[in-house]
């Protein structure tokens, strides 16, 4: 009897619904690893590769790789060169990801209420969000001014090392904490106490509900970091003041933070992540 495509999922089911070695079922499937094995590879490398060079990094047989990335080319997912028949990611996977991305919708409404904090305080601001077990800053308002700080879009950070991360860990759940922090590599470094100081840093943090921070990667430095969000939304953001401090002259608390919690306000408002006035 010829093997049709629901024998072929049947079968692929039947194989990952094994029992592992610990007794717990596999529910694995191998076709939509395989797949995945090849879309995660060719996002890791970065550059086209032949279905030869594919097969040997993820060591299968060519052409047990040949329907896989016929059916990915054929539905949008790859692009194959015609005349080197190397195999690389089109932006299937970036469009969709847009299509359905809850953090389209807050960029929109934070940008114009950052723009107006930035010109009304003269200091720059920035947007983090946890990406992964780290923080990335998705949004930023530069400062007027001829000196500022800046941060880069897009860029990476430590949760336990950073004002933007810790304000994002004191509004999480502990288990959630737990697992960040036992991830990241600044919180590793600390010693006992100085692991038991975050730990009353974090509540601090939720008790006021802001964290502020001097000096902390210079001596210059200042911080000003407010939630985004509730402990029942899905998004969740940290909106940062960035500023310097110069000859002993600088914001204090009273100055800047109604604004900047006025903001994050209205951010999440308008975002539908929180309850309140959007107007």
């Amino acid at each position: 009897m010829p093997r049709t495509k629901t024998n072929a999922l049947a079968d692929d089911l039947d194989e990952g619904d094994a029992a592992t070695s610990s007794g717990k079922p596999n529910y694995s499937v191998p076709a939509v690893e395989k797949a995945l094995d090849i879309i995660e590879y060719l996002a890791a490398e970065g550059v086209p590769m032949t279905r030869a060079q594919l097969a040997r990094a993820l060591n299968r047989q060519p052409p047990e790789l040949f329907r896989m990335l016929t059916c990915l080319e054929s539905r949008g997912y790859l692009w194959r060169d015609s005349g080197s028949n190397a195999y690389a990611l089109t932006l299937k996977l970036f469009e969709l990801s847009r299509t359905h991305s809850p953090y389209e919708g807050l960029l929109r409404v934070a940008e114009p209420h950052m723009r107006a904090l930035a010109a009304q305080l003269r200091e720059s601001l920035h947007l983090s969000m946890l990406h992964g077990d780290q923080v990335m800053v998705i949004a930023q308002e530069e400062s007027p001014k001829p000196f500022r700080l800046s941060v880069e879009v897009g860029t990476l950070h430590s949760v336990a090392g950073t004002t933007s991360g810790r304000v994002l860990l004191a509004h999480l759940p502990d288990d959630e904490v737990a697992a960040l922090l036992k991830r990241d590599a600044t919180h590793r470094q600390l010693s006992a106490a100085g692991r038991q100081t975050l730990r009353e840093r974090l509540a601090r943090i939720r008790t006021q509900g802001y964290e502020w921070s001097e000096g902390e990667w210079f001596e210059s430095g200042i911080d000003l970091g407010v939630p985004i969000g509730s402990p029942q939304s899905r998004v969740k953001a940290a909106l940062v003041m960035a500023t310097l401090r110069r000859k002993g002259e600088g914001p204090t608390l009273a100055d800047v933070l109604p604004a900047l919690q006025a903001c994050a306000q209205a951010i999440g408002a308008a975002a539908g992540i929180i309850k309140g006035d959007t107007t």
